[in-house]
């Protein structure tokens, strides 16, 4: 009985002794499975940091490199890869504010050297005498016939080649085509005719085709108040669209007013294309506002933010000028600025290269440093004027061109300067003041005519169909039978006395992805 239960006892010990080996063990065995686990938890964690840092290192390296590649392309004279540049991305302005760019010759905006205090400003007594030009009136009737009869009056008359040519020959006294054709369009009302004839000083804007709203000026002293003339000339589409958008007041002689902006309405626009007809108010202001001696022209879609005695001051009285307008921020040559309104839609392509294989014909250069003038194209939504007969005369030759040709009218400024043969002397100021001068607001929508989507001779003449419609199409003015405009640019479709075929356009170095 003893014996059974001391070998009771002892297997009792044995068992336990061997669960607490099997326990002992098994700890042993998870030990080192968790050790195992947690060992590669660290390799895993080292590796994906490892992995981040190295993916990190080359996703910056990379952007380096594409930044580099950005500036190198700003730089570049290569069409190609200058087309690339973006002088406006936010890596550009980075760069550029660090000291790792150049500063460009001419920045976005410079202060202004205009007089403190409009009330001190001097106005010159009297006008500025002509020397050359001293006398300058205008065709107002059409006489060219067709066959015996009498055709529709145009409202830039049916200017001839002979005629067009004579124009450019300066004579004491000189009479040219400057719209306004008898029976051509843009009539203004009675009472608007009245108002005008008041106004020796005058800022002058235009909206047509319901593009914008007026916006009223910044800045203005009570004397520019008293002096200027504040006219927004509009068609009857623009000025029902103005009327649903903002107050609108009219005065006891049947005035209409927005703010301090006195609305003009040119009754039967002379052009198809608006805006055609937006340079009627833009180029021959003297012709609309025959009485002022001085005039500040500013596009509608902007808001001036200096006021305007200064700007007589500055731009004109100072320098003893009669003309000045801003130069291009990107071009220098007509054929630079044609290459950019065909990559940006802004005419029909085969229309702009004929534009130009005309003025190459004749003798229009490319700009060189070498030329007299800054500049062979301006940026023209300001343009600052006194009326003298050479100013006046400037105005309608360019305004021919416009008509005759295509309405893109920084194409065609430069051969007028050209062709006058430096008579026609202008203050082209940096493209920095410009800037300063406004606040641009963004037009209610861009694209004007359909003719402006025509990229080949085919879809012109309705032989093909336009692939390439922009997102205001059907609101652009135009026939979808006939794209071709039926009162201006007609000189592109009357046959040219010279011969074409041979001429070659310049070759174009793109300026920037913005030009």
């Amino acid at each position: 009985m003893e014996k059974e239960t001391q070998r009771s006892v002892s297997f009792r010990t044995y068992r336990r002794g061997e669960r607490s080996n099997h326990s002992s063990h098994s700890k042993d065995v998870e030990g080192g499975k968790l050790h195992q686990d947690y060992h590669m938890k660290i390799v895993w964690k080292k590796g994906f940091i490892r992995l981040f840092l190295v993916g990190g290192i080359l996703w910056m390296f990379l952007i380096l490199f594409a930044s580099l590649i950005h500036i190198w392309s700003c730089h570049s004279s290569i069409t190609f890869v200058s087309g690339m540049c973006n002088k406006e991305s936010k890596v550009f302005t980075m760069w550029s504010n660090i000291g790792l760019v150049p500063k460009s010759q001419s920045q976005h905006r410079c202060s202004i050297p205009v007089l403190s205090d409009p009330e001190k400003v001097v106005i010159p007594e009297g006008r500025t005498p002509d020397k050359i030009v001293k006398k300058l009136s205008y065709i107002t009737k059409d006489e060219h016939s067709n066959n015996g009869s009498q055709s529709t009056p145009l409202f830039g008359g049916h200017e001839s080649w002979a005629q067009r040519e004579e124009s450019f020959k300066l004579k004491s006294s000189m009479k040219v085509h400057c719209g306004f054709i008898k029976g051509g369009g843009a009539e203004m009302s009675a009472e608007d005719m009245n108002y005008v004839k008041k106004c020796r000083f005058v800022v002058a804007s235009g909206i047509f085709d319901g593009y914008d709203i007026p916006h009223q000026p910044s800045n203005l002293s009570p004397r520019s108040k008293k002096l200027f003339c504040f006219l927004m000339v509009v068609d009857e589409i623009s000025l029902d669209f103005i009327k649903e958008n903002v107050t609108v007041k009219e005065d006891a002689k049947g005035g209409q007013w927005v703010g301090i902006w006195r609305l003009i309405l040119l009754k039967h626009p002379p052009y198809d294309e608006p805006r055609r007809n937006g340079k009627v108010p833009k180029i021959i202001t003297h012709r609309l506002f025959p009485e002022a001696q001085y005039s500040i022209w500013i596009d509608g879609k902007m808001e001036l933010l200096v006021d305007p005695l200064l700007m007589l001051e500055r731009y004109l009285w100072r320098g003893k000028n009669t003309f000045a307008i801003a130069q291009h921020k990107h071009h220098h040559s007509i054929y630079e600025e044609a290459d950019a309104n065909k990559r940006r839609k802004r005419y029909a392509r085969p229309l702009l290269d004929l534009h130009m294989k005309i003025y190459r014909y004749e003798g229009m250069e490319p700009w060189s440093p070498e030329k007299k003038t800054v500049s062979d194209v301006p940026e023209g939504a300001i343009i600052i004027r006194e009326h003298t007969a050479m100013s006046n005369l400037f105005s309608c030759l360019w305004f021919n061109e416009v008509d005759l040709f295509t309405p893109r009218d920084q194409l065609s400024f430069g051969y007028v300067v050209y062709r006058l043969k430096g008579s026609f002397e202008f203050f082209m100021f940096p493209n920095c003041e410009y800037n300063s001068l406004f606040v641009l607001h963004p037009h209610i929508r861009e694209h004007s005519s359909r003719i402006e989507w025509v990229t080949n001779w085919d879809q012109l003449k309705g032989n093909a169909k336009i692939s390439n419609k922009g997102k205001d199409w059907d609101q652009a003015s135009g026939s979808k039978d006939n794209l071709v405009e039926s009162r201006g640019g007609l000189g592109l479709w009357t046959p040219y006395p010279g011969n074409l075929d041979s001429v070659v356009l310049p070759p174009v170095v793109r300026a920037s992805k913005a030009g």
